[in-house]
């Protein structure tokens, strides 16, 4: 398939290889994290990390939205259906999540330990929208997370639920934000401390970035001294992209650099921000599941579109919940451990029977290694 074969060639996989092994310096160690699961399902699908050098080591990143979203979100979003009788959709991930008590939004809607409710899979927030025009006597609940990549379909839907006077549509907003994040790794006493989790620079977010742009990462070079290179999610992407950090640390530099300008530019898709910034402002805090309550790293409804707000129409108040106690999807998250690192990993813990979130989703560390890689460790 035009443009997708040629970022897939094994002839230049192994040319781009040889280059990252004719630049890393001997003796030298290069730790990179890939911040989008969609790298990490990259690097493990197509073997990229089998075509490094022994020197480099990349560190699964938080960039996975199902995987970073808490028990406590989808502990609210059963409540919804249970208590409130709404009509919950979400996308197909967020069915699978683990909640408290053994539960998911799959397992509530079939009626597990309790009366079942209607929890339906959508492939957009205007399937949603349509639900609600098509039940005007049911509560429609969209159960909205992602990074930056799926906020500007979720404000388009409220602004279509406004255009339409729809009265029984509303939005549960988990949508998270990448830099913050970011921030977040940079702050954690693990990388501060330069040990558990020495972090040499970051493969920056592919989709994210059309939407934000590169100019948001400039901090990561500016105030912590760490470069940042934009990838695609093509395995010839990331490899060209772990060249380009490689160099920069070698030259001492730290710039972000953009390996993915096709799709994305500096400034981003304004159109889209303008558009996110209509209809949400920011949290003062939220959670991460593995990251802790990180302050400004979500975003909220708009005063302006409050009625389309679930949490206030409904008055479901978020719960903070722990993680189960052998899951390491908190430690994997923020790169401390790595899928095989955790006892329960391809155990009693499957794509099948997931115990934590980061076996739910393609873009998971542990779905990702248990898929691709979980036979190299035998």
């Amino acid at each position: 398939m035009k443009y997708i074969d040629e970022f897939r060639d094994g002839e230049l996989a192994q040319k781009i290889a040889a280059g990252i092994r004719a630049d890393v310096q001997p003796g030298r160690q290069y730790h990179f994290m890939e911040f989008c699961g969609g790298h990490t399902h990259a690097i493990s699908r197509y073997g990229v990390s089998d075509l490094l050098p022994e020197n480099i080591r990349m560190i699964h990143g938080p960039g996975c939205p199902v995987c970073v979203l808490p028990i406590g979100r989808v502990d609210q979003a059963i409540r919804l259906v249970r208590e409130a009788g709404v009509i919950l959709c979400t996308y197909g991930d967020c069915l699978r999540v683990p909640a408290s008590g053994g539960l998911s939004l799959m397992k509530a809607k079939a009626g597990v330990g309790n009366s079942g409710g209607d929890v339906r899979m959508v492939y957009s927030t205007a399937d949603a929208v349509a639900l609600a025009q098509k039940h005007p006597d049911r509560q429609v609940v969209f159960f909205a997370i992602g990074f930056e990549t799926t906020t500007p379909p979720t404000a388009v839907a409220i602004r279509q639920a406004a255009a339409l006077g729809l009265k029984n549509f509303s939005v549960l907003c988990c949508h998270v934000l990448t830099p913050a994040a970011m921030i977040g790794i940079l702050e954690s006493p693990e990388v501060r401390a330069g040990q558990s989790v020495p972090l040499d620079g970051f493969v920056g977010p592919a989709h994210v970035s059309t939407i934000i742009g590169s100019r948001p990462y400039e901090f990561c070079a500016d105030d912590y001294k760490k470069p940042v290179v934009i990838a695609g999610f093509e395995p010839l992407d990331v490899m060209q992209a772990i060249r380009m950090l490689v160099r920069q640390v070698n030259d001492a530099r730290a710039e972000v650099e953009n390996e993915f300008s096709r799709a994305v530019s500096r400034d981003g898709n304004l159109k889209a921000q303008q558009l996110v910034r209509d209809v949400f402002t920011l949290r003062d805090s939220f959670e991460w599941r593995g990251l802790g309550v990180l302050p400004d790293s979500a975003l909220r409804i708009r005063e302006q579109f409050a009625e389309f707000d679930a949490e206030k129409r409904f008055s479901v108040d978020y719960v903070p919940v722990p993680d189960h106690k052998a899951c390491e999807c908190a430690a994997i998250l923020r790169g401390v451990k790595r899928p095989q690192d955790c006892k329960i990993f391809a155990t009693a813990c499957t794509p099948e029977n997931p115990v934590g979130s980061c076996m739910v989703s393609s873009e998971g560390a542990c779905a990702a290694h248990y898929t691709y890689g979980r036979y190299k460790d035998v």
